[in-house]
């Protein structure tokens, strides 16, 4: 009886836990925009890579939901071979906002989880009879990312961001160095 008591009390000191969590979360559409910068694939040449993202607002004081959608693709060629890879990546993000005397510049930290479409596809030609061979993948992986950055307001509704992530995609991670712009809804 003692037990299912303080079972049942440590539920409700839970629940109210969560309820005033939620109480002090802001989710809308606060921002939209767009990045462009730099992705270091592991075992591949640096390419340029494309983000659009959204901020959902706050979950809680300070922490800030967002969605990504990000695209890189990587081909080289030697010898009568080429082999390209591409990544199409959607991942949500949790990114904390430090809190800074200068309102110019907030800068932030986060994680996040991100589901990855990758497509690798090698063709060989044969020297000889000038026969092309085709093989390629494609997988829908897990990711984890690491990362952060700064926001510095541009105009009453534009802000300029840089960020740095490194993501770990299964067994391959990447590195990305981008500067975008958000604009505030």
């Amino acid at each position: 009886m003692k037990r299912s008591m303080l079972g049942a009390m440590l539920m409700m000191f839970c629940m109210v836990g969560v309820q005033n969590a939620w109480a002090q979360s802001d989710l809308h559409l606060e921002s939209g925009g767009f990045e462009v910068g730099l992705v270091s694939p592991e075992n591949a040449d640096g390419t340029v890579g494309l983000t659009g993202f959204l901020n959902l607002g706050t979950v809680a004081p300070r922490v800030r939901l967002s969605s990504y959608l990000d695209f890189w693709s990587e081909s080289q060629s030697a010898f009568g071979t080429k082999a390209s890879m591409r990544d199409i990546a959607l991942s949500f993000r949790g990114t904390y906002q430090f809190p800074v005397n200068n309102p110019k510049l907030q800068p932030f930290a986060g994680a996040g989880l991100g589901l990855h479409l990758v497509h690798a596809k090698v063709d060989v030609t044969d020297p000889f009879s000038g026969q092309t061979m085709t093989a390629e993948d494609s997988s829908t992986k897990l990711g984890l990312d690491i990362g952060g950055g700064v926001t510095s307001p541009l105009s009453p509704r534009t802000d300029l961001q840089g960020e740095l992530w490194y993501g770990i995609v299964s067994d391959v991670s990447q590195l990305s160095l981008k500067v975008g712009l958000a604009f505030r809804m």
